[in-house]
């Protein structure tokens, strides 16, 4: 069997009653955070032009808009939703290597439900389903995806594709071609992500054409299942490493409950742990602003940010600047979503506590070849010749740490209400959301969701 093939009729043929309880429990927090983000991200300019373009396009379909009238086909609401989603900078992460498969799998498998009027139950299942078969192929391109280039959206595809071939109902052969189709359909250049409207653009994409490959596979589409694995295929050209490994220990472990992180703080979640370790030692030991001589960051995997070091203007800035997080947890004592307004960007002590923040140009090496799992440390040197180390592995919310539902449902209080929901229609929806898996279908979420999108 090829690749596809055994990863297809693993996805499509494991029983949803042998999903460990924490996995379908950790695909509930990926909806209330894709939810808490999309509310965030559905004003801002890049969400709202496509938006725009896909109502212009297709007026009319099955699946609702997130916090917007109307609906549009499947494909296109998966599109609209995730890119709002992406847009803001808030959504979960993967720690291998910081590939956004929570957003793709949420906004696909509500997308695809929704058209189908598919339970809460065979949702979360297709959700876990899809994160461990995207997550297991960008394990393979790590390290080095980004460092070549190639942004998170060439795997999160295959969370879209296997997400929808789970709700559609394909079998072993019809998801294999799915997860081929997948395949040749990605694409996305890191360096646009790190530094434009890019970032999302290619989620919107991720979870459109994943839902694409799905219907193409299930209407008898066929492309070549050797595409994974094959020379001059998807791991030849993205550098895979350990492609033996994809398929390995398939349903012993999932990735969704030991490599998900779900944002607490806004922005690229490798400085999430970074800033958490600066903003600890400012507090354990008191520290004002004016102590500090300079704070140098040591985490070999942010080479590819050290030369953002400017002081941010807009949230694409904010979100890639690992010196200004840790400038504003050493100021503020902590990073949270206010640190990207435009009063925190102007604040006079971050700006000049940003100049002082630097990198080590000889961090220490990896244990293994997953980067982000480490976090990293930060030195603080202070002007009476003290110096304080301070090391975080692992942000809060993650799968190392444990993610907390008190975690989650306050992000989902402090975001959702940017999208206009707010009171009762704010605590029912978050309580269907962690109801979800006794839920005959998702019309009572999206009621409260979308409640302006109509019958």
């Amino acid at each position: 069997m090829t690749l596809a093939q055994t990863l297809g009729a693993f996805a499509a043929q494991f029983p949803t009653s042998d999903l460990p309880a924490l996995a379908l429990e950790r695909a509930k927090m990926s909806l209330a955070s894709t939810f808490s983000s999309a509310a965030m991200g559905v004003s801002i300019d890049s969400a709202r032009i496509i938006r725009e373009i896909e109502r212009s396009l297709v007026p009319h379909g099955t699946s609702s808009l997130w916090f917007e009238a109307g609906r549009l086909p499947a494909d296109r609401a998966a599109r609209v939703n995730a890119l709002a989603s992406d847009a803001a900078a808030s959504d979960d992460s993967d720690l291998r290597s910081i590939a956004h498969i929570g957003t793709i799998v949420s906004s696909t498998g509500v997308a695809v439900a929704e058209r189908l009027g598919s339970t809460g139950l065979e949702v979360l299942a297709a959700m876990v389903l899809g994160y461990e078969v995207a997550g297991r192929v960008d394990e393979a391109l790590t390290p080095g995806r980004m460092q070549r280039g190639l942004h998170g959206s060439v795997s999160t595809i295959f969370g879209g594709a296997v997400t929808s071939g789970r709700l559609l109902g394909l079998d072993a052969a019809q998801m294999a071609q799915a997860i081929a189709i997948a395949a040749t359909s990605a694409g996305g250049m890191a360096i646009a992500a790190d530094t434009s409207c890019a970032r999302e653009y290619h989620a919107g994409l991720a979870a459109q054409l994943g839902v694409q490959a799905a219907l193409a596979a299930q209407a008898g589409f066929e492309s070549e299942l050797k595409v994974l694995e094959a020379p001059r295929g998807f791991f030849d050209a993205f550098n895979g490493q350990a492609v033996s490994e994809v398929a390995q220990g398939l349903g012993e472990s999932w990735d969704i409950v030991t490599d998900m992180a779900v944002k607490l703080i806004p922005g690229a979640h490798p400085f999430h742990a970074i800033a958490e370790a600066a903003w600890v030692a400012a507090i354990e030991h008191d520290l004002a602003p004016e102590q500090i001589r300079r704070a140098v960051i040591s985490a070999p995997q942010l080479k590819v940010w050290a030369q953002q070091a400017v002081q941010p203007h807009d949230l694409i800035g904010a979100a890639h600047s690992v010196p200004y997080f840790v400038a504003s947890a050493l100021v503020d004592r902590r990073f949270g979503w206010d640190h990207f307004s435009q009063e925190k960007m102007r604040d006079p002590r971050i700006a000049a506590m940003l100049t002082r923040v630097s990198f080590d140009p000889d961090p220490p090496p990896h244990p293994d070849r997953f980067p982000h799992r480490h976090g990293g440390t930060v030195t603080i040197e202070l002007l009476d010749g003290r110096v304080i180390r301070s090391t975080c592995k692992a942000p809060r919310g993650s799968g190392p740490r444990g993610i907390d539902w008190a975690d989650i449902d306050d992000k989902y209080r402090q975001l959702m209400p940017a999208s206009g929901l707010s009171g009762r229609s704010l605590d029912d929806g978050l309580a269907l959301i962690h109801q979800l898996d006794g839920q005959a279908n998702l019309r009572p979420l999206m009621a409260l969701i979308s409640p302006h999108a109509g019958a």
